[in-house]
């Protein structure tokens, strides 16, 4: 029987991410095999050596990496038991001793303060009573599930910490409090590294997030002093390094108005404030992933253009007809607009796609990123150009 022309990589969730790892993998002639949560999910479409089934069930797991040499992640939500059990077939990357900081926020944040590094105020909190000692307003996070702004809640009294309590005892999980920031903006420090201890760090760039979702993305941060940037991006590199990360870490942060930056969440995988190097980066952090969780040389995180701009395309209040038929204009309005679609059904407010836009002059870049997503949202009515 022939050999496999590389290692082959399991990919644990069948996700944009996922999806998007598999043009990089073609370049690099990396095979994939995918387990896919369905048959008609993002990355199932494109990935044909997918199987569908559950993340949860370990036997489900052995068997979509039987044969494998790495496996790596769409998501954090694999059990870290199940992960521990895989180590002894093959390598779990990033493991799930590091993980385990991007799937528990107590845990992360226990641990960041062992290391110093700048975090809001936070205490783990059992009780309302508790809450009410910690100090309203605040944030109350559940500590394992929540993303894109689910499982999180702005309290500002007694009567309104009730839904946090109820939605942590349904999934049999624990109640954070973190302190309510007073902050300029978000930031991301996003950086890739490998089993060997090899890293590269991307430029420091701010997010907008509209409902607890990221909308738009702008590379590098406008008017972030080198300082700062450099402390953000030095925070990224040693969280990497002291928790043995492995592929992609995301370090979203607040930028706060007196100066400082402090960590507000930790994903171990691609990240929507990193879509923007597929088209304004030298090696997109796709590409990374995959380098560094095979252990292969890292490329260049290095801008293409002095300014990239990402934006999300969500699905509109009305969703009819199909993302394709929105091409036409918006190809013809901007030849250089970089459009990335995920193969999903379009529904208000989610995310199906979005669109990058590089160049000299951040305005233009913004106004015609902007464009184009609000054009594929159906928000710009019978515009013609």
């Amino acid at each position: 029987m022939p050999q496999p022309p590389a290692p082959t990589l399991a990919v644990i969730g069948g996700g944009q991410l996922a999806r998007m790892m598999a043009q990089p993998a073609i370049a690099l002639g990396l095979p994939l095999r995918l387990l896919a949560e369905g048959p008609d999910v993002s990355a199932a479409q494109v990935i044909p050596d997918h199987l569908v089934g559950d993340y949860r069930d370990l036997d489900t797991l052995r068997s979509v990496t039987a044969g494998c040499a790495v496996v790596t992640f769409d998501h954090e939500h694999v059990p870290t038991d199940h992960l521990r059990a895989l180590e002894a077939d093959l390598a779990v990357r990033p493991g799930p001793e590091a993980l385990v900081h991007a799937q528990d926020k107590a845990v992360m944040r226990a641990r960041l303060a062992e290391l110093g590094v700048p975090c809001p105020r936070n205490a783990v909190v059992r009780t309302v009573a508790e809450v009410e000692a910690f100090g309203f307003p605040c944030v109350l996070k559940t500590t394992r599930g929540g993303y894109d702004g689910k499982g999180v809640w702005m309290v500002e009294a007694a009567a309104e910490a009730h839904a946090a309590f109820d939605a942590a005892e349904a999934a049999g999980v624990q109640v954070l409090a973190e302190e309510l920031v007073d902050f300029r903006r978000e930031l991301s420090a996003l950086v890739a590294r490998s089993p060997s201890g090899q890293a590269a760090a991307y430029p420091v760039v701010a997010s907008t997030q509209v409902d607890g979702v990221c909308l738009e993305v702008v590379a590098p941060a406008p008017d972030l002093s080198s300082e700062l940037a450099g402390q953000a991006q030095q925070i990224a590199l040693r969280i990497a390094g002291e928790l043995d990360v492995t592929g992609i870490l995301a370090v979203e942060l607040f930028e706060t108005t007196d100066g400082r930056v402090l960590v507000n969440e930790l994903a171990m995988r691609p990240h929507n404030t990193g879509h923007w190097t597929q088209d304004g980066a030298v090696t997109s952090q796709f590409e990374n992933h995959l380098r560094a969780v095979m252990d292969l040389p890292l490329g260049s995180p290095a801008p293409r253009a002095r300014w990239t701009v990402m934006v999300n395309i969500l699905g509109g209040p009305e969703d009819t007809g199909r993302l394709y038929d929105g091409l036409p204009h918006a190809m013809a309005r901007d030849p250089f607009l970089r459009v990335h679609f995920y193969g999903k059904e379009l529904r208000p407010g989610r995310k199906v796609g979005h669109v990058n836009v590089y160049g000299d002059d951040l305005d233009d870049c913004l106004e015609r990123a902007r464009h184009a997503a609000a054009w594929f949202r159906g928000d710009l009515g019978d515009e013609s150009e």
